[in-house]
């Protein structure tokens, strides 16, 4: 709105100074000129400016100078893993453990690719990068997680391709990690979050029934009255 009201001002002055010719007009719209141009350079510093995060993701401190661009790279990739097994539980007797590697996989390849990118940004001056981050995720706790499971799934199916997973003799052992695998990711993803700029990024990987639990323990907290104090009795 600001813009628009000072360049229909700047525009009804030039057409002015076209029209008269006047001095004074040409030192007004100088002036406005140079605020204008003040307020946008403000402006725009307050878009990209940095701002400082320090992590500490298991045990090892990583400090971020934050822009636009490593805010929304964050934002990416915290929503991807959001949304996926590597933070969503998959109980006993629940699911599909091809879909799960899967879904790991898809997750291990989206998180690749602007690492291999041309455009991929310079790592920073000063601090980490966000790419940093992903490259620990990516090489730390993915890429060994899917390198043992995958065959092993692969193997069982193959040679029993009339048979449900349930029956892999290692099927729990697969989920009793994956549990593992989740925890640990769960930082990271956390980081991304702070990294973004999202409050309270933790909200979103709760599991459903720690949400209910919250809302429940919250509404009770509601509907429970207090102990009146004595000071509160009616006089």
């Amino acid at each position: 709105m600001l813009a628009g009201i000072v360049g229909g001002i700047i525009g009804i002055a030039g057409y002015s100074i076209s029209q008269t010719g006047g001095q004074r007009l040409s030192i007004v719209v100088g002036c406005l000129v140079g605020v204008a141009l003040v307020l946008g350079a403000e402006l725009y510093r307050r878009s990209a400016q940095l701002t400082d995060v320090r992590l500490v993701v298991l045990g090892s401190e990583m400090s971020f100078k934050t822009k636009t661009d490593m805010r929304q790279a964050a934002q990416r990739m915290f929503f991807q893993a959001a949304t996926r097994v590597a933070t969503r539980p998959l109980e006993d007797g629940d699911g599909n453990l091809r879909e799960a590697l899967t879904s790991l996989k898809s997750l291990f390849d989206l998180y690749r690719e602007p690492l291999e990118s041309d455009a991929a940004p310079l790592p920073p001056a000063r601090g980490n990068s966000v790419y940093e981050l992903a490259l620990d995720i990516l090489n730390v706790e993915l890429a060994p997680f899917l390198t043992k499971w995958h065959p092993r799934l692969k193997a069982f199916a193959d040679a029993h391709p009339d048979r449900d997973e349930s029956a892999w003799p290692e099927n729990g052992a697969f989920r009793e990690e994956l549990r593992a695998l989740q925890a640990r990711l769960r930082p990271y993803v956390i980081g991304l979050g702070d990294i973004a700029g999202i409050p309270d990024p933790a909200r979103h990987l709760r599991r459903p029934t720690e949400s209910a639990q919250r809302a429940s323990a919250a509404l009770a907290g509601q509907q429970t009255p207090q102990p009146r104090r004595h000071d509160d009795a009616p006089r």
